[in-house]
């Protein structure tokens, strides 16, 4: 199907990344992007442990995103705000419209002053610490602790909140009770749920169960959207499945048009399917008078990008 016919509008891609661990690896100080074949959650990433730029990125499509989201790689990052800098720069070298959503430790004594210094770049715009974490499954568990529960972190979101910067939230279904709790004193921080809210185990039925009763509970609070994205991580087969069509349904019920954006989580959606699947299928499966909403207007509105 044509993307000019899907979307005669034009879209904006609400989470993706761009790295160089080979040309600037020491410099942004690279963990996992080089530690060549170790397997991660959403399986073996060796394919795009390499040097992935912008204008890879905006050449992965017939039709170019008219704007983007890029959100942080890596959380063992030595300076965070130097990759920060370095998106900045790939930005303005291709003269692409962007947000940023960077890296900082939450709980760290020198948060203030890590904003401060993400600041500097014109277009960061919020943090994403990732908290998924499953105590009886490492092998799916990104966070190295339980962020959720420590009340340093949770303090930093108050941070966030008083600067007016948005909270980029991966987390698992499991955690829905201990996020809503974290978030409770903070009820104007604009919080954006990743990649679906994680449905590692939607093709089980108390994962299904588990997964919807989470959903409706992170949509029950206000201030509070969900990108359509990270398919790939749970399942490389997931276009021609039917949970996958079922999730989005479910996901726009709950939350609206208003509080969906996509993203097409590239380059770790690689491991799975092209970049033109990805957003064609997605777009194939929505409304129509919803696709104006889901793939410009809600991600423009919450992360504050201008569109011309």
């Amino acid at each position: 199907m044509d993307l000019n016919d899907l979307l005669p509008s034009g879209y904006l891609d609400a989470h993706h990344h761009i790295w160089a661990p080979e040309s600037r690896g020491d410099e942004i100080g690279y963990v996992w992007l080089r530690d060549i074949g170790a397997a991660k959650p959403f399986g073996d990433p060796t394919p795009i442990q390499r040097d992935y730029l912008m204008e890879e990125f905006l050449a992965e499509a017939p039709l170019r995103p008219l704007a983007s989201v890029h959100v942080q790689t890596d959380g063992a990052l030595r300076d965070p705000v130097a990759e920060t800098r370095f998106v900045q720069a790939e930005a303005d070298r291709m003269d692409h419209t962007v947000k940023i959503v960077a890296l900082a430790d939450l709980s760290a004594g020198d948060l203030r002053d890590t904003l401060l210094r993400h600041a500097e770049s014109p277009d960061f715009c919020g943090v994403r610490q990732i908290v998924a974490r499953l105590d009886n499954r490492p092998d799916l568990s990104f966070a190295p602790r339980d962020y959720l529960a420590d009340t340093a972190w949770v303090g930093g979101l108050k941070v966030l909140e008083d600067q007016g910067l948005t909270f980029d939230l991966q987390m698992y279904p499991e955690q829905a009770d201990t996020a809503l709790e974290a978030l409770s004193a903070t009820p104007a921080l604009k919080v954006i749920i990743d990649h679906a809210l994680c449905p590692y185990d939607i093709q089980s039925p108390p994962g299904v169960i588990r997964w919807r009763d989470a959903v409706r509970r992170m949509a029950g609070r206000p201030e509070t959207f969900v990108k359509l994205s990270g398919f790939g991580m749970y399942d490389a087969a997931w276009i021609g499945s039917d949970w996958a069509k079922s999730c989005v349904a479910f996901l726009l019920e709950q939350f609206g048009p208003d509080r969906v954006m996509w993203g097409s989580n590239y380059p770790v959606e690689k491991l799975a399917t092209t970049y033109g699947d990805t957003l064609t299928s997605i777009a194939a499966w929505l409304p129509e008078d919803t696709s104006q909403s889901i793939f410009l207007h809600s991600a423009s509105e919450v992360y504050g990008v201008t569109l011309t």
